[in-house]
C-alpha cells in the first residue's frame, strides 16, 4: 500500500472548511469566522482562512490551569489516538498521530497515521496522511506509531523509520523524508486484532501486541529484532503463563494492553488489561529475548519458558486495569532525604482506561504510583482522580475518567511532572517530585469545535492520548476528531521544571 498524497485534495479541502467555518455552531461548538479571517492565521500544512487554536485562544473558551495553548492542528478531524514526536537530525520536530478507524469529515478515506510538522509549535504544518484499515474504532485504522532513526552499521543507517500497527498488521515506513513516506514494509500479520507496540530505538528491538490465533487470550506480546528494517527478524511470542496454545484450567489474565521497555536497566515493563482484571508484569529484558539456556526449545510457549523471564506479575484489584506501566527509576526521594536507607526508589506510574459515557456502565479509573524499588513485591504508595464535582464532569458527557500517561522520558519533565489524559477532562499535570503524594498542578481542557463529534448524544472533549518533548511542550490529542493541541506551561507549574 502506497501512503496518499493530501496536496491533491487542497482546493477541494479549503472550499469545503470555508463553508463549514461560517456556519454558526451551538453548545459551544462555533467558530467566529470574521475573526478568523482578521488573524489570517495558517495552522495546517493544508492552506484554509481559519484556525481553530486562534479562535478558540481569542473566545477564551479553554479550560485551564498553569497550562496554554500554543497551537492546533485540526488533523482533519480525524478520531485520534496516540502522537509521537520525534525530533530529526536537522533540527526539524515532526508528530506523529495515529487514528482510531473511521473517515475524515471532510476528506473522507479511511483513518490511519497524520505526519504533522510541530517545529514551530505555534504554527504545525500538516504534511501527509497514510491511510488505515476500513471499520470503525480499533476495527480500523492505525492507532499506534513509534518513530526511531536508523542504527548505524545496518540497513536502515541515515534514515528516519516509523513502525505502526493497522487494525491487522505491522508495519514500517521510511519517513526520513516525512512528506513522502515511503512503501509499506510488512512485520507481522494480518491478524485479527492489534494494539499498543513499544520500538527501542538504541536496539532496534520491538514489542508489538497481536492477536495471535491459538493463544487463550485476545492480544500476546510478539518481540522483534527492527534494527535491520528492510529485513524485520521474529523472535518470539511471549505472554503469562495460563495464556499459551493448549492451556488448561481457570481462564487466565487478560493480554497485554502495551509494554515500555528500559534496556538500559534490562527491564521491560507491560501492562495488562486497560480497565478492569488488570496486571503489572516485570520482566527480565535479556532472559525475555534470549531465553533459557538450559531449555530445548527457549521460546517455545511452555509454562517453564512463559514463566523464565518474569520477576513480577502483580494482580490489580478486578474492577482495575492496568492500560500504561511508566517506569520511573532511580528516583530520588525529597522526603528521605535525611534517611540513612533508600533515599533513592523505582517506581511506575500505573494508569487505568475509563469506560462508559457519564460515568455510567463501567467503573472509575484513576492514576496510581507503585513503589517498585522490592520489584518481587510492587505496592501501590500513592493516587491521584480528578475530583467529579470540579467540572460536573460526569454529566458533561462521553468519558470521565484515566486513560495514559505521557511516556517520553527524554524532556525537562521527568521525574518532576507526569501528564494523563482524562478524556473529557482534558489533559492533567500532576506533580510527582514527592511520589507518596502527588498533586495536581495544572490542567487543559480545549472547548469543542466544528469537527468535535457527539458521544451519547452530547459534544464534549475526549482527550485520549497526551506526549511531550524535549523542548518542553505538551501535545494531545483527541478521540472525538477536535484535534491536536500544542501546549506549554505556565506559572507555578512551569516554575518546577525550571527547577
Amino acid at each position: 500500500m502506497r501512503v496518499e498524497d493530501t496536496a491533491c485534495m487542497e482546493s477541494t479541502f479549503f472550499a469545503e472548511r470555508y463553508a463549514m467555518k461560517t456556519k454558526t455552531r451551538y453548545q459551544g461548538r462555533f467558530v467566529l469566522a470574521a475573526l478568523a479571517f482578521a488573524l489570517g492565521s495558517s495552522f495546517s500544512g493544508i492552506s484554509y482562512p481559519t484556525a481553530h487554536a486562534a479562535s478558540q485562544a481569542a473566545a477564551n473558551a479553554n479550560e485551564l490551569k498553569n497550562m496554554q495553548l500554543v497551537g492546533f492542528d485540526d488533523l482533519q478531524g480525524r478520531s485520534a489516538y496516540q502522537p509521537t514526536i520525534h525530533r530529526y537530525a536537522d533540527g526539524r520536530y515532526i508528530a506523529f498521530i495515529g487514528h482510531h478507524g473511521g473517515t475524515s469529515p471532510t476528506l473522507g478515506g479511511s483513518n490511519g497515521t497524520s505526519i504533522v510538522d510541530v517545529t514551530n509549535p505555534a504554527q504545525p504544518k500538516y504534511l501527509f496522511h497514510i491511510p488505515g484499515g476500513a471499520g470503525s474504532g480499533e476495527a480500523g485504522g492505525a492507532q499506534m506509531v513509534r518513530v526511531c532513526d536508523g542504527l548505524a552499521n545496518t540497513t536502515g543507517a541515515g534514515k528516519v523509520w516509523m513502525l505502526r500497527a493497522t487494525s491487522t498488521s505491522h508495519e514500517l515506513y521510511d519517513v526520513t523524508n516525512p512528506a513522502v513516506p515511503g512503501t509499506a514494509i510488512p512485520v507481522a500479520g494480518p491478524f485479527p486484532a492489534t494494539h499498543k507496540n513499544e520500538w527501542e530505538c538504541s536496539t532496534g528491538i520491538a514489542y508489538l501486541v497481536s492477536a495471535v490465533p491459538g493463544w487463550r487470550t485476545s492480544r500476546v506480546t510478539q518481540v522483534f529484532d527492527l534494527s535491520n528494517p528492510t529485513n524485520p527478524r521474529f523472535i518470539r511470542n511471549f505472554d503469562l503463563v495460563g495464556q499459551q496454545p493448549g492451556a488448561t484450567g481457570p481462564f487466565p489474565p487478560q493480554g497485554p494492553h502495551g509494554c515500555i521497555s528500559r534496556p538500559e536497566a534490562n527491564r521491560v515493563y507491560c501492562g495488562h488489561g486497560t480497565s478492569s482484571d488488570g496486571v503489572v508484569v516485570i520482566l527480565d529484558r535479556e532472559k525475555l529475548l534470549n531465553g533459557d539456556p538450559n531449555s530445548s526449545d527457549p521460546f517455545a510457549p511452555t509454562p517453564e519458558n512463559l514463566a523464565y523471564p518474569v520477576i513480577a506479575q502483580q494482580n490489580t484489584q478486578v474492577f482495575m486495569g492496568a492500560h500504561t506501566t511508566l517506569p520511573q527509576l532511580d528516583f530520588t526521594v525529597p522526603e528521605f532525604a535525611k534517611d540513612a536507607n533508600l533515599q533513592v526508589r523505582d517506581f511506575i506510574v500505573m494508569v487505568n482506561e475509563a469506560g462508559g459515557n457519564e460515568c455510567q456502565g463501567a467503573t472509575r479509573q484513576l492514576m496510581y504510583i507503585l513503589d517498585i524499588t522490592d520489584e518481587l513485591n510492587p505496592f501501590a504508595v500513592a493516587s491521584y482522580q480528578v475530583p467529579e464535582a470540579s467540572g460536573n464532569f460526569c454529566s458533561r458527557g462521553g468519558r470521565f475518567g484515566s486513560h495514559a500517561s505521557n511516556e517520553n522520558v527524554d524532556s525537562p519533565f521527568n521525574k518532576k511532572i507526569v501528564f494523563v489524559s482524562w478524556f473529557n477532562a482534558g489533559v492533567r499535570a500532576i506533580d510527582i517530585r514527592e511520589p507518596y503524594s502527588p498533586k495536581e498542578v495544572g490542567y487543559f481542557i480545549p472547548t469543542t469545535n466544528s469537527n468535535t463529534f457527539a458521544n451519547g448524544g452530547k459534544f464534549v472533549i475526549q482527550t485520549n492520548n497526551v506526549e511531550v518533548d524535549d523542548r518542553g511542550y505538551i501535545y494531545i490529542v483527541d478521540r472525538a476528531g477536535s484535534g491536536m493541541h500544542v501546549l506549554r506551561l505556565t506559572g507555578a507549574a512551569a516554575q518546577i521544571i525550571a527547577q
